[in-house]
């Protein structure tokens, strides 16, 4: 069975971005984004991927999921496609379904569409982007890859936007880097 991986930016009190929505406060960092490159090229968007030299095939993953929310800052910036190396649906019951060839827009129940794609054969399947999908698909989330900068930011949307129900992860690994932010992968214990 494929496993489906949460990847996501966060402060260091849960937030994933501002109460708007926006993620601009995040600071940049060359090695982070060294790192991404090396361990897990298939996250670089597409139309980036020529910018950073990346010629690399998919090692983990090869399915891209989003919500609405997070695929909208491609389409603002004029990229319909961003992870056009990869399978890519958008959940939404707002966008038009052709907003491009290579996307699925799936208006129906998230949670079914995930277990559909774990059942098929394949790499693993990405998640990205913001709490409101990450909350209907906890339950189906195997991994989460988070990428946590030291940035404190007294409020805004958390990591999860989900009723009370705690869920066991166990820390698999972490890279600590120089700015103190940090990648950690965690995996469901149990």
């Amino acid at each position: 069975m494929r496993t489906l991986t949460y990847f996501v930016a966060l402060t260091l009190d849960g937030f994933v971005c501002a109460p708007d929505g926006t993620f601009d406060f995040f600071p940049e960092s060359p090695e982070i984004g060294e790192h991404l490159t090396r361990c897990w090229p298939e996250l670089v968007p597409s139309h980036l991927r020529a910018r950073f030299g990346i010629d690399a095939p998919n090692r983990s993953f090869d399915t891209m999921l989003q919500g609405r929310g997070s695929y909208q800052v491609g389409l603002d910036a004029g990229v319909s496609s961003p992870y056009g190396h990869m399978r890519e649906y958008v959940f939404s019951r707002s966008l038009r379904y052709d907003v491009d060839p290579n996307v699925t827009v799936v208006a129906s129940d998230p949670l079914t569409t995930v277990r559909e794609l774990k059942q098929e054969e394949g790499l693993g399947i990405c998640l990205v982007g913001g709490p409101t999908v990450a909350g209907v698909l906890l339950p189906e989330i195997d991994e989460l890859l988070l990428k946590r900068y030291p940035v404190v930011a007294g409020s805004g949307r958390p990591l999860f936007e989900h009723g009370f129900e705690p869920q066991a992860f166990r820390r698999v690994e972490s890279t600590v880097f120089a700015d103190g932010s940090d990648y950690t992968l965690f995996r469901r214990a149990g």
